[in-house]
């Protein structure tokens, strides 16, 4: 599939108009319902495939956060076959208690795989909490950057950020 049939898909699917109080606390006037093209068997294959373009040459896991990065981050691991870790807000309170999900040996590389990204607030956190425990972050890849300083935020961490599109890119088409 083509980039900018791609783009139109996830628009046709998953834009949304109106009021919007982000993640970020940020207000919006569209929202991009990623659950839409995550949900979509097809959408999410052809998302992924593009996603596999933007992936780093050497790494050894793929890290999903918690909630929309999880789908995506298995589909990339079905395709490229690298394993995949999942990586929740807060680590749970019973069992084994992990804030990281799937297994991981400290100085491993990870990739950390989000859906949509505003601030890169919630990533940030993520990444140096998954650094705590030992795993090497220097790269986020997102389906979209809304471009409200995720970019900056994660760059003041030390990671580099890439994205298939940004908010623009799908709310002009």
């Amino acid at each position: 599939m083509e980039r900018a049939e791609l783009a139109k898909l996830i628009k046709d699917n998953s834009f949304l108009t109106g009021q919007f109080k982000l993640r970020s606390g940020k207000s919006s006037s569209f929202y991009i319902d990623k659950y839409r093209f995550e949900s979509d068997p097809a959408l999410l294959s052809a998302v992924t495939n593009e996603m596999e373009k933007f992936l780093p040459a050497s790494f050894d896991k793929l890290a999903g956060l918690e909630l929309g990065g999880i789908p995506l981050a298995t589909a990339l691991s079905l395709r490229t076959g690298k394993p995949c870790l999942y990586v929740r807000k807060a680590a749970k309170t019973y069992g084994t208690c992990n804030l990281v999900e799937g297994g991981f040996q400290p100085g491993e590389s990870a990739v950390v795989i989000e859906d949509v990204i505003t601030t890169g607030g919630q990533v940030c956190k993520s990444v140096n909490q998954i650094r705590k425990l030992g795993l090497a972050v220097q790269n986020v890849l997102c389906v979209i950057d809304r471009q409200r300083g995720s970019e900056e935020n994660l760059r003041k961490i030390g990671c580099s950020l890439a994205s298939v599109f940004t908010s623009g890119e799908i709310k002009h088409l």
